[in-house]
């Protein structure tokens, strides 16, 4: 039996028990110790972006590991491990090719005639699992391919973050950018994932790292997360602001909204051969685009998602840079809520002042 956080219509969260099954071979029961509130889980709650109900959102967690099926051989019982969204079979062509954040995954979840994962605690019917984690709730069960085991010294709430808004925001930086020292770095959007972004730009050894948000509160968290410069994304000369600042445009601009105008302002801000990348999720009728004279610029476009990460090398040492004082997740972290509280959570990311809210379980 466990406590779970269940959208069971559009619009918000209900509190209520569910029942988790045994381990399948490949499989891992997880007691959550942690869980980031995204974005992305608000884009389902409030009906967005459409998935089977009941279910249970949560994809940004860690926790420590209670048991494991008879075929799992990458973590056992009691590891530390961060849960990842991007669970990849190791076997197709995007996973041989190392791109397995492009795995579609179908080998790691249950045939649809098998026994579901989460049923509801009085066993009236099942619980659907919401990108392949369902982690606002004690406990999860997951494919051994969604999570990797992390040094037991790295504290489990902000490891949790490193699952989807570091990923990301930072993974896209390392990897799908791979960013060279001394280039400049625009970030539209100073949430979670713009934050680590910005952080990670700094790791990188981008010469300027521009901050772009138009909320204070948020710019000025980018500072201390290593933005060299700010601009107000409402303000009426932002891109000439960003033009400025760069001497003619950025390398790279990073879109970590999901926004028609801020993914159309990371375009606008390139220079001459710079890189687009659209990591926000924008209404699915948005359209992105490159005009005549960027592609005579040699301007390039392109969607990252969750940073082209590889998960299970770029966690641990995502944890390596915190503990040795590189990477800054307290400053990313805003608060930590009990699950009780995970609906007001929501309702303060949606006046976005504040960086990530935490689920902390006991």
């Amino acid at each position: 039996m466990a406590k779970a956080a269940i959208l069971e219509q559009v619009g918000g969260l209900t509190i209520g028990e569910v029942e988790l099954a045994d381990p399948g071979p490949h499989e891992v029961l997880i007691d959550t110790k942690a869980c980031g509130l995204c974005h992305s889980d608000l884009h389902f709650i409030d009906g967005a972006y459409p998935h089977p109900l009941p279910a249970i959102p949560g994809h940004e967690a860690a926790g420590v590991v209670r048991a494991v099926g008879s075929e799992v051989k990458t973590v056992k019982p009691g590891d530390h491990v961060v849960s990842c969204l991007s669970a990849f079979c190791g076997h197709c062509e995007f996973c041989v090719t190392g791109r397995m954040a492009l795995c579609m995954g179908a080998d790691t979840r249950r045939a649809p005639d098998a026994k579901p994962r989460i049923m509801r605690a009085d066993g009236s019917g099942p619980v659907a699992q919401m990108l392949n984690l369902s982690a606002f709730a004690e406990q999860m069960l997951i494919h051994e391919h969604a999570c990797v085991a992390i040094d037991k010294d790295m504290p489990l709430d902000r490891a949790a973050v490193i699952g989807c808004a570091v990923t990301t925001g930072a993974g896209t930086i390392f990897n799908a950018c791979s960013v060279v020292p001394g280039e400049s770095v625009a970030v539209v959007g100073c949430g979670g994932v713009g934050l680590a972004a910005i952080n990670a730009a700094k790791i990188a050894g981008a010469g300027k790292v521009i901050a772009i948000d138009p909320i204070k509160e948020k710019r000025d968290l980018a500072e201390v997360l290593g933005a060299t410069h700010t601009v107000d994304a409402m303000a009426d000369n932002a891109v000439d602001e960003v033009m400025k600042i760069s001497g003619g445009g950025v390398h790279h601009a990073i879109e970590a909204v999901g926004r028609q105008a801020s993914a159309d302002l990371a375009v606008k801000v390139l220079r001459r051969g710079g890189t687009a990348t659209i990591l926000g999720m924008m209404p699915l009728d948005c359209k992105v685009g490159l005009g005549a004279m960027d592609l005579l610029s040699g301007k390039k476009l392109q969607g990252a998602i969750m940073g082209m990460n590889h998960f299970p090398v770029d966690l641990p040492r995502l944890v390596d840079f915190y503990m040795r004082g590189l990477l800054d997740l307290d400053t990313i972290i805003a608060e930590r809520i009990p699950l009780e509280k995970i609906n007001e959570g929501f309702e303060k990311m949606k006046q976005g002042t504040s960086a990530r809210s935490v689920v902390v379980f006991d």
